[in-house]
């Protein structure tokens, strides 16, 4: 039987989606177990490095873009996915992991030095700000039926 190429990557955010996802992958085990292939999922197995990474039929993108090599990552998902799907509100709307873009002059400057620090790009973005997206599934947490709805979609695509 075919299975669906998955992956699953986690960029700037608060990760609660990645814990609901887990939870359903707990829940709906022996339901998926026959029709996923986690070809990269930090969070279940060990996966190779992203850039080694081909022929992913979906992945979920769940987190802002805050830095040029969470930019890079994202730019090789989606040359190397069929769909991409964003996942809870940071990686659809960019917030709230991007509060910092709408903080004012000031306070800019006196988180200055922590953005330099910690390799930061001067603005959070969201995921649609630097490739095209398929999907999105909104939420902070996301819903277990949004995502379910949409996770069942692409089985039924390319299944």
């Amino acid at each position: 039987m075919k299975k669906i190429r998955l992956g699953w990557i986690t960029f700037t955010c608060s990760e609660d989606n990645t814990i609901v996802f887990l939870e359903l992958m707990n829940k709906h085990f022996f339901e998926f177990s026959d029709k996923i292939d986690f070809a990269y999922c930090k969070v279940l197995r060990t996966s190779p490095d992203i850039f080694e990474v081909k022929d992913i039929d979906v992945f979920f993108v769940e987190g802002a873009i805050s830095t040029d090599d969470e930019r890079k990552q994202l730019e090789h998902i989606r040359k190397v996915s069929k769909y991409v799907v964003a996942v809870g509100a940071c990686a659809c709307t960019g917030y709230p992991a991007g509060q910092r873009n709408r903080f004012p002059p000031l306070l800019k400057r006196k988180i200055s030095n922590r953005v330099k620090r910690y390799g930061l790009n001067s603005e959070v973005h969201p995921v649609s700000k630097y490739v095209k997206i398929d999907d999105r599934v909104m939420g902070c947490p996301m819903q277990e039926e949004a995502f379910l709805s949409i996770l069942n979609k692409y089985l039924e695509m390319v299944i």
